[in-house]
């Protein structure tokens, strides 16, 4: 594919990369600093995610433009659940229980050549800078807790589900998934809400997904400060205060 992206519309800026809309792809394109071993692992999750049936963009291509690496996905036209939430929040509870039921039926499948939760999980905790006691902490706690084998996105927020015109759900950005706990995931997305503030939509968030899932709460909060460790290196100085405030809790009640 031959593409252009000198007038192409620009749908969204992350630190590293620029996502551009172009005729019918979504182009996400990384600057010279992003690891070119991510770029792909993102681009093979995408493509064993796709294998499951899962309602996700497809994955058109993974090249270079202007020297620079890209991943190329088919656009999907729509709204994303995070500015239906933001436009309506007299709404809000209804696309809350919405969004739940897109997890717990992304939970429902399973992708068995996905990385391991486990796996990236340890690693984070070991590369997370805390002291060695802590981490010596966090790794036997990670190592209690049972190892499944869910789909986990691994960054499930609204702002990554797209609603299309005729109502149809879609998962965006798959390069955080691995095949693991649905739990870890669960508390994952409970931290998305706490750490913009919102706890009104993080509390509501997680009664739904424990009361749908048959799930207690508190096991989700045992994955919480193993998250909050994971999550360590890539945040600012403000989040790493929340961060650390559930990591120093040793039991949560």
């Amino acid at each position: 594919m031959n593409i252009d992206l000198s007038n192409a519309q620009v749908i969204a800026r992350r630190e590293n990369k620029v996502i551009y809309r172009y005729d019918n792809f979504a182009v996400k394109l990384f600057d010279e600093s992003f690891s070119k071993a991510d770029i792909l692992n993102e681009a093979l999750n995408h493509a064993r995610v796709e294998e499951t049936g899962l309602r996700i963009p497809a994955l058109e291509e993974v090249e270079k433009i202007d020297g620079k690496w890209a991943i190329v996905t088919t656009f999907i036209e729509g709204r994303t659940l995070a500015e239906l939430m933001r436009e309506n929040p007299e709404k809000t509870e209804e696309y809350m229980n919405r969004f739940v039921d897109i997890q717990l039926n992304m939970h429902s499948d399973r992708a068995p050549m996905l990385n391991l939760l486990y796996d990236k999980l340890y690693r984070k905790i070991s590369e997370c800078g805390l002291d060695a006691s802590t981490r010596y902490d966090l790794h036997t706690r990670l190592e209690s807790l049972p190892r499944h084998n869910k789909v986990c996105q691994g960054d499930f927020n609204p702002s990554n589900i797209i609603i299309t015109e005729n109502d149809e759900a879609y998962i965006l950005d798959w390069a955080h998934a691995t095949q693991g706990n649905a739990s870890s995931d669960a508390a994952v997305t409970y931290l998305y809400f706490s750490l913009r503030g919102k706890e009104r939509e993080a509390k509501m968030y997680l009664d739904m997904f424990c009361k749908k899932s048959d799930t207690a709460r508190q096991y989700v909060q045992k994955w919480m400060p193993i998250v909050a460790a994971a999550r360590l290196e890539k945040s600012s100085d403000e989040e790493k205060k929340l961060l650390m405030s559930w990591i120093d809790v040793v039991d949560y009640e």
